[in-house]
């Protein structure tokens, strides 16, 4: 009897040992729970080095699901860089329970219904798998304590949780990052006021828009601030993450010393059953969004504007949707961060023909000096010699950084960005305290954000 106590003993540490052998040899497998969102297709968009072929998906019959295989199939049978995903799938209502049960994979991918998603955040985690989240992680305020405690459940089953935050790798957010930190030409971060913000981060975005060419077709809960998030805690959760990674890089936060908040708003955008119907396929709106609907329109409460201090620095963000963007416009953002030499802006609207450019303008009217022009020349040559190809243009009483087509990626280039920055994370163990700093700051400020905002209908 105790040969065997003994030789179970010996093969559950031999189980163990090769649990924790593969994950820090680099073999990760993906199992995505319940897709509802394309966010979680572009995950596995290219080829992701060291990443079991073998997927999995866990999910109700939906949808959402359909089209995340769909998605993955389409990347196996594209003629250029195919991918060689072999699908494994589960559907069913008890999909969940079965994914936590089977355990064939130790990275979860979530992008879909954010109602459930710090909920499966939270048992994924207490399952000892590594989690790899959309934005946002939490929606309110229930949401977000449920999510410090995931954030300590992680540390203690040694297991990762992070939020795919895309914006990190566009070029134009890592240059004005690099100009904000060049004291040459920007000097030093501005402290601001409520009225005027030393950071400013605004943008418009459109529910109904066209992806890879075709149509975006949204769930109808998408619709449903209860099930999506409200717009001042779901794309601004990227603006108030380069706030942090581009002004304060690598900073340990401790939210509930460094953030004040200073005001919030929210109003809705108003949608017609025809629009709606174009968007999701649907002919009538759902039960669930009855709350929303007056005069057979839906009020969906997709903008709002947050104001916040961060260590002391004035902040301003907001957001808003609108339906669909006028003929041959689009999405438009402006990010704009104020220095004592210079203020360093992205702008993307109707005059950078609703592609981003990037500003470097004077903080008075009356231009820089010759002196300071030939300051910024020099500087932007040495820059140049890191990102090649871009150029100083005059405009105006400042510049524009051009920004070469061989350095811009799409969006959608960006996932497997953070993916793999991600998986680096799980081989090596551990994670830096600040990328958990700013996650939790993030969501604070957004679900105090939603919790304290005024109405304006």
């Amino acid at each position: 009897m105790r040969k065997l106590a003994f030789a179970l003993l010996i093969i559950a540490s031999m189980n163990a040992c090769k649990t924790e052998k593969e994950t820090n040899t680099g073999k990760l497998t993906l199992m995505t729970l319940d897709p509802g969102h394309f966010h979680a297709s572009l995950i596995q968009k290219s080829l992701l080095p060291g990443i079991d072929s073998l997927c999995y998906v866990y999910g109700p019959k939906s949808f959402g699901l359909t089209s995340h295989i769909g998605l993955l199939e389409q990347y196996n049978s594209r003629a250029d860089n195919p991918t060689h995903w072999k699908i494994e799938q589960y559907v069913g209502s008890d999909f969940l329970a079965k994914m936590l049960e089977e355990k064939p994979g130790n990275i979860v991918v979530l992008a879909g219904n954010n109602k459930q998603k710090t909920d499966y955040i939270h048992k994924s985690v207490s399952a000892e798998l590594n989690v790899l989240s959309d934005k946002p992680m939490a929606i309110n305020k229930e949401g977000f304590n449920l999510l410090i405690d995931a954030f300590n459940v992680a540390e203690e089953k040694k297991v990762m949780l992070y939020d795919i935050m895309t914006e990190r790798y566009n070029i134009f957010s890592i240059l004005q990052k690099e100009l904000i930190h060049n004291k040459e030409i920007f000097g030093t971060l501005e402290k601001g006021t409520a009225e005027h913000p030393a950071i400013i981060k605004n943008s418009v975005h459109h529910f109904y828009k066209e992806v890879s060419g075709k149509p975006l077709i949204r769930p109808d809960w998408y619709y449903d601030v209860e099930q999506e998030g409200e717009g001042i805690v779901d794309v601004t959760t990227h603006a108030i993450d380069l706030v942090q990674w581009q002004c304060f890089p690598e900073n340990v936060f401790d939210y509930k010393n460094d953030v004040q908040l200073l005001g919030a708003n929210r109003f809705p955008t108003k949608i017609s059953k025809q629009q709606f119907e174009q968007s999701t396929g649907s002919t009538n709106f759902p039960g669930f969004l009855e709350k929303d609907v007056k005069n057979d329109t839906l009020n969906v409460y997709a903008n709002g504007d947050i104001n916040y201090t961060l260590k002391g620095i004035h902040v301003k963000v907001a957001v808003q949707w609108n339906y669909q963007a006028p003929a041959g416009s689009g999405d438009t953002h402006l990010s704009q961060v104020r220095g004592t030499r210079a203020i360093v802006s992205i702008k993307q609207g109707k005059d950078e023909n609703y592609k981003p450019k990037l500003y470097i303008e004077p903080v008075n009217n009356t231009g820089f000096t010759d002196a300071e022009k030939k300051n910024i020349a020099s500087e932007i040559e040495k820059i140049a010699k890191i990102h090649q190809g871009i150029t100083l243009k005059e405009k105006d009483k400042g510049f524009i950084l051009e920004v070469p087509e061989t350095l811009v990626e799409g969006h959608e280039e960006h996932f497997a960005h953070v993916a793999n920055k991600f998986f680096n994370y799980v081989r090596e163990g551990k994670m830096p305290e600040w990328e958990k700093s700013y996650m939790l700051t993030k969501y604070f400020i957004t679900t105090e954000a939603l919790a304290k905002a005024k109405t304006i209908r």
